[in-house]
């Protein structure tokens, strides 16, 4: 074998040696296996904010925003537990991403309004309760601006029994229109750090999960070998 084959082999072998997984199986170099998790980390949580954001919008929007929900959990736990063989991780995305869904619909759409969104003074002009055709008890509020334009909102607009009908509350308009206003007693435009608190976790929750799985992906064959030790471990005899 003359130098430029002995040359060539060696920089074959230097080639696999990056390339090999921690139990001798090929996979994708470091550099890649970082990008490709921080990518579905993204995509997974950055889903289940963006679902629960859009299902806040009326014209049958909801909908849409559940199944972008259901979508980046199903997603998330098939791609944790299906291909990257992490089953405890493929749990907790998926059902994280769920609530995460649900807490930041209403967090973001309060946040946004309050943040972005015009204050225009308000009365209610009639507020009660009311069952719906589930058996679910609502609560609605018919609040009326000094222009005569009047809202009918409910407890996702944080219509709650706290104010009787004639009484004040201020609304938080979206100048663009998309969303419902937003109800308050008072002009605060001051966020809940427990709801935006509580998002942030669960983004954090869910995306670093997903990262860390994704960095430590095993393949088919590893968890077969996995499982060999294991049945030879349990069934050595006791000395």
């Amino acid at each position: 074998m003359d130098t430029a084959e002995t040359a060539e082999t060696a920089d074959t072998s230097a080639a696999a040696a990056r390339t090999t997984g921690p139990v001798g199986e090929t996979g994708p170099p470091r550099a890649g296996r970082t990008r490709n998790s921080l990518f579905w980390a993204m995509l997974v949580a950055g889903g289940g904010t963006l679902g629960g954001f859009v299902s806040q919008f009326p014209y049958g929007l909801l909908y849409v925003g559940v199944l972008v929900v259901l979508a980046a959990a199903g997603l998330g736990a098939a791609v944790a537990g299906s291909f990257w063989n992490r089953a405890g991780a493929a749990t907790l995305v998926g059902f994280g991403t769920m609530a995460l869904g649900l807490f930041a619909g209403s967090n973001l759409n309060e946040s946004y309004l309050k943040v972005l969104g015009d204050r225009v003074d308000a009365v209610v002009a009639e507020s009660r309760e009311y069952t719906n055709s589930a058996g679910d008890t609502r609560f609605y509020c018919r609040v009326v601006e000094p222009s005569g334009e009047s809202h009918e909102l409910d407890a996702i607009r944080n219509c709650y029994a706290q104010v009787a009908p004639g009484g004040h509350v201020v609304l938080f308009k979206d100048r663009l229109g998309g969303l419902d206003p937003w109800m308050e007693t008072t002009d605060s435009r001051a966020l809940d750090p427990v709801g935006l608190g509580t998002t942030g976790g669960l983004f954090v929750l869910i995306g670093g999960t997903m990262f860390t799985a994704g960095q430590r992906r095993r393949s088919d064959a590893a968890v077969d070998q996995e499982r060999l030790r294991r049945r030879g471990r349990a069934r050595r005899p006791r000395r």
